[in-house]
């Protein structure tokens, strides 16, 4: 069964016994302004691109130029993901979107430790990109065999951004939503998960 199968939180929920919470543990008032050349970049992606043109579209021209820009700060530790396969059984694989990892002591080509994942939601879908994220989540958290380390999750369809955050058999779902209206809440409440699933390992930044 691929994450994909699951078309809803309650999907996940009511297989994995998981309750759920809306609250918002990242705070609006986290700030996190982009470089110069970063916005320069989307404006000339957002001029000349149609990048709402298609999910491929999205992805390439506004979500992952996002989530790298953030990541750059947490390179030296961590590991980014693209369209990589994870799996922990035969219900929980599938190839997230994007997911972040800490660095194998084995090398770039090994998956450490996955510690947040973005989903994009197709056709705009949010219940079903929350539904495939959260079993993702799941799927991250019983591979790590932590319970009780946090793993995030992040569901955008370019414009929103949503977040969630799994610990043991217990899922928040950020009460605000985040829009590429307002890069610098944006990128601080992006910046605020890699920063607390950093901690949560023991990371460097």
């Amino acid at each position: 069964m691929a994450f994909s199968n699951f078309k809803a939180i309650s999907d996940v929920q009511e297989q994995f016994r998981i309750t759920y919470v809306a609250d918002n543990f990242l705070g609006a008032e986290e700030i996190l302004n982009p470089s110069e050349q970063f916005l320069s970049e989307l404006e000339f992606n957002m001029k000349y691109i149609n990048v709402y043109a298609s999910e491929g579209a999205r992805c390439e021209n506004v979500i992952y130029p996002i989530l790298r820009e953030v990541y750059k700060g947490y390179a030296d530790g961590y590991a980014l993901w693209v369209k990589k396969n994870i799996t922990y059984d035969e219900t929980l694989s599938g190839t997230p979107d994007y997911f972040i990892a800490t660095k194998s002591e084995l090398g770039m080509t090994v998956v450490g430790i996955p510690l947040i994942i973005l989903v994009e939601a197709k056709k705009n879908d949010f219940e079903q990109g929350w539904g495939q994220c959260l079993a993702e989540l799941v799927a991250a958290q019983k591979i790590n065999d932590a319970p009780d380390v946090p793993v995030y999750g992040i569901v955008s369809d370019g414009e929103r951004w949503q977040f969630g955050q799994l610990v043991d058999d217990s899922f928040t779902q950020n009460r605000t939503t985040f829009s590429i209206d307002n890069l610098p809440a944006l990128f601080g409440a992006i910046n605020a998960v890699f920063k607390a699933a950093s901690e949560a390992v023991g990371g460097q930044n």
